[in-house]
């Protein structure tokens, strides 16, 4: 890959998270590659629910997902001892499945949170500038590492077995024209993370209590504890950092100054090859702009087509409110930012049925979506369907009057269907998946939804992967003792050629990539969609029949148009247009991109 791009600006997107497939990884959930890693009870301490099962162990990868372990005791109920959970998901798994992902089409990974973290999540870092050692090769051998540091002072920073293992995992990534992002959790660290236990620990006279919101010391003179913090919404695993009006304060400010140098630039050469491309950034509404220029500005430094992206999502959870990020998008914060607002606005018209909104509508909801960013914003925003915090796409097709991410848990909403997806339901899928590949945006996929994973929201979104050489326990348990059907748990071979053969369909269009978007049909009695993409010389036209019934559809193209030659990007059958219209019939959840050719 090459290293840099003198020409780029610091305003600029960056041009190859235009032609981006992502994939999103939850690490400790994704594939077990080394099971001599797998974490021990002790390794869980500082995680809620702050308990000692007591014949605790690593859970099975392939057994019945609601099904309570030998040590989980049933009048605490799954939701209480899923927290504790852990399946050993590691690095070595990913470098492992780097060839699969190849075989997909993915050409950019996201890493949710790998630094050393109690939970199974990694949200809570206990420290920002080591991999998790239970993601690496060499559990023992990288604690001794740490003891060997001060963790205050970059110069003392060592590599670990698991920071050796992650910079190979960038390099075979590299390797395959895969670029890699990680989370970057900011705004809160874990109530493990060393400059908070610091604080903790020596009160007043800590060199680190003003990174943090202290309410009150402990008053050693008393035998109880009143050390108080401000936790992320009040959560006590999750110490906020302290800010002021331009962010976080000096201390952690220069401490995640020198985290992103370490992680972009890990052998210092003025070369970013061999370090990670791009940062994903967590809660990133709360904290404030001012920081994020000044992080945009230490990360472009130093690889100039790094790719940064927010999450910025709710304004008003309550009330359904979804932030409009064009302030973090102006050109001096982020480049980009998860899409959920996209999410919600397809699953209201593909999958929603008291709530489905027409073919009209939907097309006014994306041009509102697409007026409000600049215009090469909307090409590198992660188009997402689902995540490690929403339910799964087949789950939000199955509950399809559920509203976007609330009350889509079980233990919320208890009549929220935990089945499998029928073959009506994977249609339904199937067409959303193909127009999040051909319409504008970068798409992002959540890890196993190409092989058939399903489940509510966190935590049976964070299933351990569907893998073909796995044979997987049937889920016939329900969390609250329900009847439910005995679903089969495997791997979905077809499901999978369908995103590789959606994935292959866009890497080989420049205009599905690159091009404009028109609007030629919105037909809502027959409920369809078509578009078109344009770039250059080349002309694709998108035709999604969402009516559940097959029938004839004439699409309007206009006669420069007609006068071209068309066809399927799938199978390359010849299409040809009459009086100015192409018509043709598609069958019930359904679509065809057609490609043009002159005559």
């Amino acid at each position: 890959m090459p290293a840099k791009h003198p020409s780029a600006k610091l305003t600029d997107v960056p041009q190859w998270a235009k032609q981006a497939i992502w994939y999103q990884i939850f690490p400790e959930r994704f594939c077990n590659g080394d099971t001599t890693n797998d974490p021990t009870l002790d390794d869980t301490r500082g995680s809620y629910p702050h308990e000692k099962p007591g014949e605790w162990r690593v859970s099975s990868w392939t057994g019945d997902w609601y099904k309570l372990q030998p040590w989980e005791a049933k009048e605490k109920g799954f939701y209480y001892h899923a927290q504790q959970r852990r399946y050993g998901g590691d690095l070595q798994g990913v470098i492992n499945k780097l060839d699969y992902l190849k075989k997909l089409g993915v050409n950019a990974i996201y890493l949710n949170p790998l630094f050393e973290s109690p939970s199974l999540h990694k949200y809570d870092a206990s420290m920002y500038h080591h991999i998790d050692n239970n993601f690496g090769p060499d559990p023992s051998g990288d604690k001794k590492i740490w003891a060997q540091e001060d963790p205050a002072n970059p110069r003392t920073w060592k590599w670990t077995s698991a920071d050796k293992l992650f910079l190979k995992l960038i390099k075979e990534s590299h390797k395959r024209k895969i670029r890699v992002v990680i989370d970057g959790v900011f705004n809160h660290v874990g109530m493990t993370f060393w400059a908070f236990l610091d604080a903790k620990k020596n009160g007043e006279q800590s060199k680190f209590k003003d990174w943090f919101i202290i309410k009150k010391f402990d008053d050693p003179a008393t035998a109880a504890n009143e050390f108080d913090y401000a936790g992320w919404f009040g959560v006590t695993e999750l110490p906020e950092l302290r800010e002021d009006e331009n962010g976080l304060v000096a201390g952690p400010r220069a401490h995640i100054q020198a985290i992103v140098k370490r992680w972009m630039d890990p052998n210092g050469d003025a070369n970013p090859s061999d370090g990670i491309d791009g940062w994903r950034l967590d809660v990133a509404d709360m904290v404030a702009l001012p920081f994020w220029r000044d992080f945009r500005s230490w990360v472009r430094k130093i690889n100039p087509n790094a790719y940064i992206t927010g999450e910025v999502w709710w304004e008003d959870w309550a009330n359904g409110k979804m932030f409009n990020a064009e302030k973090w998008l102006r050109g001096d914060a982020f480049d980009a930012v998860m899409n959920y607002r996209f999410a919600r606005e397809a699953g209201y018209f593909f999958k929603a049925k008291n709530d489905k909104i027409p073919a009209t509508e939907f097309l006014r909801r994306l041009d509102s979506l697409r007026s409000e960013y600049r215009s090469d914003v909307n090409y590198v925003l992660m188009n997402l369907y689902e995540s490690h915090d929403t339910d799964r796409l087949p789950s939000q097709i199955i509950n399809s009057d559920t509203k976007y991410d609330k009350r889509v848990n079980v233990s919320d909403f208890a009549d929220y269907d935990v089945r499998k997806p029928n073959a009506d339901e994977l249609k339904t899928q199937k067409l959303m998946v193909l127009f999040q590949m051909t319409y504008l945006g970068a798409p992002m996929i959540y890890y196993g939804s190409e092989a058939g994973m399903w489940g509510a929201d966190d935590p049976d979104e964070r299933k351990p992967m569907l893998w073909e050489n796995l044979r997987y326990d049937n889920e016939a348990s329900h969390p609250f003792d329900k009847i439910r059907p005995n679903d089969e748990n495997k791997f979905n071979a077809d499901l999978f050629v369908h995103y590789a053969k959606c994935i292959k369909t866009r890497a080989s269009s420049s205009a599905l990539q690159l091009g404009d978007f028109s609007t030629l049909l919105t037909d809502d009695a027959k409920d369809v969609f078509a578009f078109k993409r344009t770039h250059r010389n080349e002309r694709v036209i998108v035709i999604l029949n969402n009516s559940t019934s097959r029938q004839q559809i004439s699409v309007p193209i206009g006669s420069e148009l007609a006068q071209l030659e068309w066809s399927c990007l799938f199978n390359w059958a010849k299409y040809s247009t009459e009086n100015g219209a192409m018509n043709l019939e598609l069958g019930g959840k359904s679509g065809i991109v057609l490609q043009a050719s002159v005559k």
